[in-house]
C-alpha cells in the first residue's frame, strides 16, 4: 500500500558538547521520507525553537544547528516534528549536554607512608567532571612515567580512580600523579592531579589477602551492554585471583578476565545474572567477596503496528507489544498528540499513528499511517477475472472484490438469471461466487454487481468447462535400509488445453525438484527421507493426487531424557528413554563421558559391562572423586551406531582421600640452618576433594623420630625448615602424602636431602644501579671436571628464584661486580661453582639494597666570566629529594678544542677555575653531581675566550620560546629539566644536543 505520510530515515542522536567551546556548532540530525515533502519543527524540552527569530538556531533540510552552543541556554531534550498533509510524526527524544572536566585542586596534598611488605592505596579525588565516566592512570615522578599494572601488584579502580598496590616495596618510593582522561563526542581532556608522596619504610613480614576494591553487593546492568566487577586485595606474597559465578556455570564470554582484577562481561544476557565471588588467594591464605548482578533491558518491539488503509465505519484494531525490564508503559500518539480510543474509524480519524514504549532505561516509538477510505464501487483495479477456467465434475471459485467504502452489497447474475444458493451454487456474504460438480452446461458469462449509497458498479467474466486430471499409475509403498535407492513412480491423465505439472511433498512438505516429471528417484536414501509421499498432477483448473509410505530402516536415533542419579565418590547411575529404532531392533548401547580436563569424549566403564538392548540404566564406573563429568548415551543396532544423546547435565562426583602420593620429592640448597624440601603440586585429578594440601614429615638420617608439618594449598611446593642447631649438608630423610576434606593419601616414597651448605657470602652496594659480591673459594668440586669459574644469581625479593639472572667469572676470582640493576630495590644473592659439567649446587643466599638513585636534575643556572686565559664557572647546588641519594660533590670533566680527552676534577664546590686556550677556540664542559647512588645526568656548555658573561642573551631568549612551543604537551613542572644552556660565539647559536631538533629553525 503506497501512502504518503512521513517515515523518519534518520533521527537525532543524544550529545556531549565540551563546555566552553562557544565558537563550534551542535548538529542534531532529522531526516524524513515523505510524499509530498515533509515540512520540520523543532521541540526543545517541549517548547518550540525559535527558529527565524533566533539567529543561533538554524534549519538545514531538516537538521537543527545551533551556533556557539552555550550550557545555560542550550541545554536540553530536543525532538523532531516531521509533517505534510497526511499527518505529523515526532522524533525519539535527543539529550543535549556540556560535558566539563575541572583542573585538580592547586593544594598540595599529604604525604604517606606505607610499609614494605603491606598494601596501601592512593585517593585520587578527581575534580568535579561530567558525565561520570572518567578513565585513569597513575604515573610515578615525571611524565610519561605510568604505573604498569600487569604484573598484579598494581590496579588502578576505574570506578573511584584510586591507585592500589597489593604490597609496597621500598622501591616504591616516590611522587605519584593521578592522571584522568574524559572523553567526549567530539573532544577529549585530560589533568593530572598534584603530587601524593609515597614513602616506603622497611619491614616484610608475610600476610594472608585481604580484599580491599570491592564491587557492589548488587550491580544492576543493561542487556547487551558489558559489565565489569573489580575485586583487588593487599597481600604478601601478591595474592592472585580468581573469579567464579556462583549460582551456574561462568559466561565463557569472561575470557581472561577470570584471573584479573576486573571480571568483564560483554553483551550481557539475563543469562548472565547471578551471584559472582572473586576469591584472593596466596600461600599464606584466601579471602573472598560475594555480589549479585541484575540484568536488565531497554524497550524493544514484539510486535508493532503497519500502515492500515480502511472503509469508513468499519472496525481496526493496532497492536503493539514491548519487552524490557522493568516493563515498559505504552502511550498512543496521533499526529505527535495523545490520541483517542475509537475502535470504528471516522474520515477525521486518517493521519501518523505513534506507539511509544517507554521504562527508565529509554523509549522507542513505532510509526504507522491510517487512511480512512469513502469511495462508491468500482471494478476498475479489480475486476472479474475476463477467463475462469473449470475442470468436468470439480469446483470453482469466483472472487468479486470492488474497490468501495463503506462496504457495498454484492450479488451475481448468469446471463439475466440471478444466482442464489443452491445444491451446485454458494454465494458467500463477501460476495465468493462457488459452482460445485461442473458440467459443460455450466459454461458462460457469469456477472457480478456491487453497490453503495454512493453509487453501482459490476464486472463481468466467462466460464469454461476442461477434462478432469486423473492418476492413472500411483506410487506404491516401499521398505528400504539406509543407504539404498528407491523409484516411486506417478503418471497422470488431462486435459490437452492445458499444461500438467507434477510435484511431489513428503509429509506434506514440498520437495525442490529440478525435473518436472512423474517418477521420483531417491538414491542413497537417509532416515529423515522417510515417510509418506504423496505425487500431485496439476493444471491451472484442476489437481489429482495419490500416496505411498516409504520405510527406511538404519541405526537408532539417540536416546532421550538421560538423567544422572545417586552421584557416588568414583561412580553414577545414568538413567534414559529408549529413541526411535528406525525399523530396526536396538541390539545394546555404550556409555560416552568426558571430565572438565579435557574435550574428548570416551568410552566409559560400566556394570554391566555389555548395555543390553532393552535396558534403560546402568551405572557408570571407575570415575575420578571430585571431578566433574557430563555424560552420553549411544544405541545400536544390526545397521550400525546412532546419534548419541543430548549430554548430560554437568555433575560432581563426592570427596574422596587421595590415593596417591606427590611426585618430584626432593630439594637442598636454601641458606644456613635451611632445610628446604620441594615437590611438584598434585595435578587436579589427583586431588579428590577441597581443602587441600601436604603432610610433609622429615628426620635426620638414621634417627628414628619423624618431625610432621602440613602445608596448606595445592599450589604449595616447598617447604623450608629453620633450626640454628642444623649443622651443614646433614642427609635427612623425607617422605610426603597429601590431604583434603575427606582424608589423607599414602605417604611417597622416602627420598634423602641435604641441608644447606657451609659457605660465606657478602654482597655490598656501590651505587643505585651496581652491587659488588664476594665469596669463599670452593674447597672440593665434583669429579666431572676441572673448576672453570663462578656463576652469580641474583633476583628482586618479590620474584622467583628461577627467574634470576646470571653472571659468571672465569677462573679463581672470588669477588665480582653486578651492574645494571634497579635502585632502591633488595635483591637476593647466591653464587654457585661452575665446571664443563654444569654447576654445583648454590651457595647459602645474602640479601642486598641498592643505594637510592641519584639525582635525575643537572646542576643549573650555569654562569661563566672569562679573566684573561682563565674563565670562572658557577652553578646552583643540587638538591636531592627524600628518595634521591645524597650529593657529596661535583665531577667536572672539560677539554680544549682540538683535544679528544677529557679530563675530570671532583669538586666539593659549586664552581671552578679553568685556562681558556690561547687560539680564541673554546673549551667543553659537563658538569654533573655524584653521591653514594652514583653520578648525576651532566650539563653541557661550551665557553669561549670573547663569549663574555651572556648566559641569558636574547638569543637563548628566542631559543628557550622554541622549546617550550615544542615541549607543550609535558608537564610544565619538569620543563626545567629540558632546558639549553646556550651561548653566543662567531654569531652562531649552540643548543644542547638534546633538544637541536627544537633550536634548528632559530635564525
Amino acid at each position: 500500500m503506497k501512502l504518503c505520510g512521513p517515515v523518519f530515515e534518520e533521527q537525532p542522536s543524544s550529545l556531549i558538547y565540551p563546555e566552553g567551546l562557544s565558537e563550534g556548532k551542535v548538529t542534531l540530525s532529522c531526516q524524513a521520507r515523505a510524499s509530498p515533502t515533509a515540512s520540520y519543527r523543532w521541540l526543545v524540552n517541549g517548547t518550540e525553537v525559535p527558529l527565524g527569530l533566533d539567529l543561533r538556531y538554524t534549519l538545514v533540510a531538516g537538521n537543527l544547528v545551533i551556533g556557539s552552543p552555550d550550557s545555560g541556554r542550550d541545554t536540553g531534550s530536543y525532538q523532531c516534528l516531521a509533517i505534510n498533509r497526511c499527518g505529523t510524526i515526532i522524533s525519539r527524544a535527543a539529550n543535549l549536554k556540556f560535558g566539563y572536566l575541572h583542573d585538580f585542586p592547586p593544594d598540595s596534598r599529604s604525604p604517606q607512608t606505607a610499609y614494605e611488605g603491606v598494601g596501601s592505596f592512593l585517593a585520587c579525588q578527581p575534580p568535579p567532571h561530567y558525565p561520570g565516566t572518567l578513565s585513569y592512570r597513575w604515573l610515578i615522578n615525571e611524565f610519561p612515567n605510568f604505573i604498569k599494572t600487569d604484573d598484579g601488584r598494581w590496579f588502578v579502580s576505574q570506578v573511584t580512580g584510586n591507585l592500589y598496590v597489593a604490597k609496597a616495596e621500598t622501591n616504591d618510593t616516590g611522587n605519584y600523579f593521578c592522571f584522568t582522561t574524559i572523553n567526549m563526542d567530539i573532544s577529549t581532556k585530560s589533568t593530572f592531579s598534584k603530587a601524593n608522596m609515597l614513602t616506603v619504610l622497611p619491614d616484610g613480614m608475610k600476610s594472608t589477602p585481604t580484599i580491599k576494591v570491592r564491587f557492589p553487593a548488587e550491580t544492576y546492568a543493561l542487556a547487551g551492554h558489558t559489565a565489569q566487577l573489580e575485586c583487588f586485595a593487599y597481600g604478601n606474597p601478591v595474592p592472585k585471583l580468581r573469579w567464579r559465578k556462583v549460582d551456574g556455570l561462568m559466561p565463557s564470554k569472561a575470557g581472561s578476565s577470570l584471573d584479573g582484577p576486573t571480571l568483564i562481561l560483554p553483551d550481557l544476557t539475563f543469562d548472565d545474572e547471578g551471584v559472582y565471588e572473586c576469591e584472593a588467594y596466596n600461600s599464606e591464605g584466601s579471602d573472598k567477596y560475594q555480589g549479585r548482578i541484575t540484568v536488565q533491558a531497554q524497550p524493544e518491539w514484539l510486535q508493532v503496528m503497519s500502515d492500515s488503509e480502511v472503509e469508513i465505519s468499519s472496525e481496526l484494531q493496532w497492536t503493539c507489544l514491548a519487552a524490557g525490564k522493568p516493563r515498559p508503559s505504552i502511550r498512543w500518539l496521533r499526529n505527535a498528540h495523545r490520541g483517542n480510543n475509537r475502535i470504528v474509524p471516522a474520515l477525521e480519524d486518517s493521519g501518523m499513528y505513534q506507539c511509544v514504549a517507554e521504562n527508565k532505561h529509554g523509549t522507542i516509538y513505532s510509526t504507522a499511517e491510517l487512511r480512512v477510505q469513502v469511495q462508491a464501487p468500482d471494478f476498475r483495479l479489480n475486476p472479474v477475472r475476463k477467463l475462469i477456467p473449470a475442470a468436468r465434475g470439480g469446483q470453482v471459485m469466483i472472487e468479486c472484490r470492488p474497490r468501495a467504502a463503506p462496504k457495498p452489497s454484492l450479488f451475481w447474475s448468469r446471463g439475466t438469471e440471478l444466482l442464489t444458493n443452491s445444491s451446485r451454487v454458494t454465494v458467500t456474504p463477501d460476495g465468493i461466487l462457488w459452482l460445485h460438480n461442473i458440467s459443460r452446461a455450466d459454461e458462460g458469462k457469469y456477472t457480478c454487481f456491487a453497490e453503495n449509497y454512493l453509487g453501482k458498479a459490476n464486472s463481468t467474466g466467462h466460464l469454461s468447462v476442461r477434462d478432469a486430471t486423473k492418476i492413472m499409475l500411483a506410487p506404491s509403498n516401499a521398505d528400504i535400509n539406509q543407504g539404498e535407492n528407491v523409484s516411486l513412480q506417478c503418471h497422470a491423465s488431462h486435459d490437452p488445453t492445458m499444461d500438467l505439472t507434477f510435484t511431489w511433498t513428503l509429509n506434506g512438505v514440498l520437495l525442490d525438484l529440478e525435473e518436472n516429471i512423474g517418477d521420483l528417484l531417491i538414491v542413497n536414501a537417509q532416515l529423515s527421507q522417510a515417510g509418506i509421499y504423496t505425487c500431485m498432477a496439476q493444471t491451472v483448473v484442476d489437481s489429482a493426487s495419490a500416496s505411498a509410505k516409504l520405510v527406511v530402516r538404519g541405526p537408532p536415533g539417540p536416546p532421550g531424557g538421560l538423567l544422572v542419579k545417586n552421584v557416588a565418590e568414583t561412580s553414577v547411575e545414568l538413567r534414559w528413554s529408549r529413541g526411535y529404532d528406525n525399523h530396526s531392533p536396538i541390539g545394546k548401547y555404550i556409555i560416552m563421558g568426558r571430565s572438565s580436563l579435557s574435550t574428548e569424549w570416551k568410552k566409559m566403564r560400566t556394570d554391566p559391562e555389555n548395555i543390553e538392548g532393552n535396558a534403560e540404566s546402568t551405572r557408570v564406573m571407575g570415575l575420578m572423586p571430585w571431578m566433574d563429568y557430563e555424560f552420553q548415551v549411544i544405541a545400536s543396532n544390526i545397521l550400525g551406531s546412532g546419534e548419541p544423546s543430548m549430554p548430560s547435565h554437568t555433575i560432581r562426583t563426592q570427596q574422596a582421600a587421595p590415593t596417591v602420593a606427590p611426585s618430584g620429592l626432593g630439594g637442598g640448597g636454601g641458606d644456613r640452618n635451611e632445610l628446604i624440601v620441594t615437590w611438584t603440586p598434585m595435578a587436579r585429578e589427583y586431588q579428590n576433594g577441597d581443602s587441600f594440601g601436604y603432610i610433609l614429615a622429615f628426620r635426620k638420617k638414621e634417627t628414628t623420630s619423624w618431625t610432621v608439618v602440613r602445608v596448606p594449598h595445592v599450589e604449595s611446593s616447598r617447604y623450608v625448615y629453620y633450626n640454628d642447631s642444623l649443622t651443614p649438608y646433614s642427609p635427612f630423610e623425607v617422605k610426603i602424602k597429601a590431604y583434603n576434606r575427606r582424608g589423607e593419601g599414602p605417604f611417597s616414597q622416602i627420598a634423602v636431602v641435604h641441608s644447606a651448605e657451609e659457605g660465606n657470602i657478602n654482597a655490598t652496594a656501590l651505587t643505585a644501579f651496581e652491587i659488588q659480591v664476594s665469596w669463599e673459594p670452593i674447597q672440593q668440586f665434583s669429579t666431572n671436571g676441572i673448576l672453570r669459574g663462578y656463576e652469580i644469581r641474583y633476583w628482586r625479593q618479590h620474584e622467583r628464584e628461577a627467574a634470576a639472572d646470571r653472571v659468571r667469572t672465569a677462573g679463581l676470582e672470588t669477588t665480582a661486580r653486578v651492574s645494571g640493576l634497579r635502585p632502591s630495590t633488595r635483591y637476593h644473592v647466591a653464587v654457585l661453582a661452575y665446571n664443563s659439567a654444569g654447576t654445583g649446587p648454590p651457595s647459602p643466599r645474602t640479601t642486598v639494597t641498592t643505594r637510592k638513585p641519584p639525582p635525575n636534575r643537572p646542576p643549573g643556572n650555569v654562569s661563566w666570566k672569562a679573566e684573561g686565559s682563565w674563565v670562572k664557572v658557577r652553578w646552583d647546588n643540587v638538591k636531592a629529594m627524600h628518595n634521591e641519594s645524597a650529593i657529596l660533590g661535583y665531577k667536572v670533566l672539560y677539554k680544549h678544542e682540538g683535544q679528544s680527552a677529557l679530563k675530570v676534577l671532583d669538586k666539593a664546590k659549586t664552581s671552578v677555575n679553568l685556562p681558556l686556550p690561547k687560539d680564541n677556540g673554546y673549551v667543553v664542559l659537563e658538569i654533573r653531581s655524584w653521591g653514594e647512588g652514583g653520578d648525576g645526568p651532566a650539563h653541557e656548555i661550551i665557553v669561549s675566550q670573547d663569549s663574555g658573561e651572556k648566559p641569558r642573551s636574547s638569543s637563548r631568549a628566542l631559543c628557550s620560546v622554541s622549546v617550550i612551543q615544542s615541549l607543550q604537551p609535558c608537564i610544565l613542572q619538569r620543563l626545567w629539566s629540558y632546558c639549553p644552556i646556550i651561548v653566543v660565539n662567531v654569531n652562531k647559536i649552540l643548543c644542547h644536543r638534546h633538544i637541536l631538533p627544537a633550536c634548528k629553525h632559530q635564525p
